[in-house]
């Protein structure tokens, strides 16, 4: 069973007549080690959960009516992890597209199950249409777009309320970031009214501090309007993204795409650097995610911040040893005598006797044995077996 405390913000229609679509097909490329055995949405995280629970924490808190898994790679270990942790919570439905009629007629998979294979896809819009019969089925008028790798705590129903009031065809979550981040993320640009006049994925040269945090509400009739003319121009005639082509030809077409300013902490985890840094923005004061609204999947019970230590604990720091700044996952071993400063160790991971290990990640079912600082760049060897799961 998953903790997720419900809340009643948000307009009394909720998010009736809203269908979601969790993106979870990227490779994870960037995440380099830390994907070289499982797929991304199921990298651990903050000593709790997974990159994925997050979106799925929110989309059961916000009481969204229905969401459709959009994956390709390491699939069986994906929908194992959701039919584990999230598929029995009332009031949100999974559905694992092509798979969900053979998923419901027995157990979940177990280890060594494949599941059938699904197209090829050249970008997220691609995911769209290769579902379309699942995410435009009767029942919904407005999709939900989500993200399998970003990490907050938020309540999408005002977000659908100001949607709805104001007869928006997309409404795009939107935060403000340091200029000189804005060419990692898609930048918007908004007249005062907060109607998007421009979405410009990574620009060179940005001329606005706003950047799209990549979930959004979009209008479904309007969204399948756009994807046949995108689709229109043939296979080369566009790059088949959401940020990329669909929301910029809404934009560019004069459709109503509005803006709606994500208040608090928001990350988007694409690079081990990230993966690091951001880890370690949950342990400054006061807490951007507290530790007892972090979702709760992993094996323990649950990390706890030490102060005097400045960490978050997943798992017991020996006497002898010296853990500062950092993130430990339950099921590491430090050993008496090893320092951790600034870290993040992952479950089966050992950080042996008189090692310091410093700005890194010590990876799932590594032994570290010798000093180190800096980022890891090749996965470990096998160890000590698969990541432990809440059960």
């Amino acid at each position: 069973m998953v903790m997720v405390s419900p809340d009643g913000a948000g307009d009394p229609a909720g998010l009736r007549g809203v269908r979601g679509a969790l993106l979870a097909g990227g490779l994870g490329e960037r995440m380099g080690p830390l994907t070289a055995r499982c797929c991304k949405p199921l990298v651990p995280y903050a000593a709790s959960c997974r990159l994925v629970d997050f979106s799925l924490a929110n989309a059961v808190r916000s009481g969204l009516p229905e969401l459709v898994l959009l994956s390709l790679h390491r699939e069986t270990d994906l929908v194992r992890h959701l039919r584990r942790h999230w598929d029995d919570r009332p009031g949100t439905r999974l559905h694992f597209g092509p798979h969900d009629r053979l998923l419901r007629a027995g157990p979940a998979p177990g280890p060594g199950t494949v599941l059938p294979e699904r197209p090829a896809e050249r970008g997220t819009a691609d995911a769209l249409l290769a579902n379309a019969e699942y995410l435009f089925a009767p029942g919904a008028a407005d999709l939900l777009v989500q993200h399998a790798d970003h990490v907050y705590d938020f309540d999408y129903r005002p977000m659908a309320a100001a949607h709805r009031a104001r007869g928006a065809q997309a409404t795009i979550g939107v935060q403000r970031v340091e200029r000189r981040y804005v060419p990692l993320f898609g930048m918007v640009e908004t007249d005062r009214d907060l109607r998007v006049r421009a979405l410009v994925e990574k620009p060179e040269h940005p001329t606005s501090d706003l950047v799209f945090t990549a979930f959004c509400l979009l209008r479904i009739d309007a969204l399948r309007e756009v994807l046949a003319d995108l689709t229109a121009r043939g296979e080369d005639g566009w790059q088949h993204d959401i940020s990329r082509d669909v929301l910029p030809e809404m934009i560019r077409q004069g459709r109503p795409v509005h803006a709606y300013p994500v208040e608090g902490y928001w990350a988007d985890i694409g690079t081990v650097d990230r993966y690091r840094t951001e880890q370690l923005k949950l342990l400054e004061r006061p807490h951007p995610i507290p530790p007892g609204a972090l979702p709760r999947t992993l094996a323990g019970a649950g990390p706890r911040f030490a102060p005097e230590r400045a960490s978050l604990l997943g798992a017991d720091v020996p006497a002898g040893a010296v853990v500062e700044r950092s993130v430990l996952h339950p099921g590491c071993r430090i050993e008496a005598g090893a320092r951790v400063l600034g870290s993040v160790v992952l479950p089966g991971a050992i950080v042996a006797r008189g090692v310091t290990v410093r700005d890194t990640v010590v990876l799932a079912d590594e032994r570290v044995a010798s000093d180190r600082e800096g980022l890891p760049v090749s996965p470990p060897r096998p160890g000590h077996g698969p990541t432990p799961e809440r059960r």
